[in-house]
């Protein structure tokens, strides 16, 4: 059985792996948490991580309880209906 490793556990997998920097919600409440502050506009809680050490470490040395990695990329004119 393959188990999918998603949210946090996605991140640190990533980490291990050797990625040097994750863009991720970030909470320290939960997984959920982090995903729904970011969807209501709370933009400043995605972050750069780039370390798990007892936590998720962002790039401006702030500690997380989770992380999830999400995609960032630039709006094409067809992604904004012009």
């Amino acid at each position: 059985m393959i188990i999918e490793l998603k949210g946090s556990d996605l991140t640190q997998a990533m980490l291990e792996r050797g990625d040097r920097m994750v863009w991720c919600a970030v909470s320290n409440i939960s997984d959920k948490h982090a995903m729904e502050t970011v969807e209501s506009g709370y933009y400043e809680l995605l972050v750069p991580i780039v370390s798990f050490d007892d936590g998720f470490v962002c790039r401006q040395g702030n500690s997380w309880r989770h992380a999830v990695p999400i995609k960032k990329c630039e709006l094409t004119q067809e992604d904004v209906g012009l």
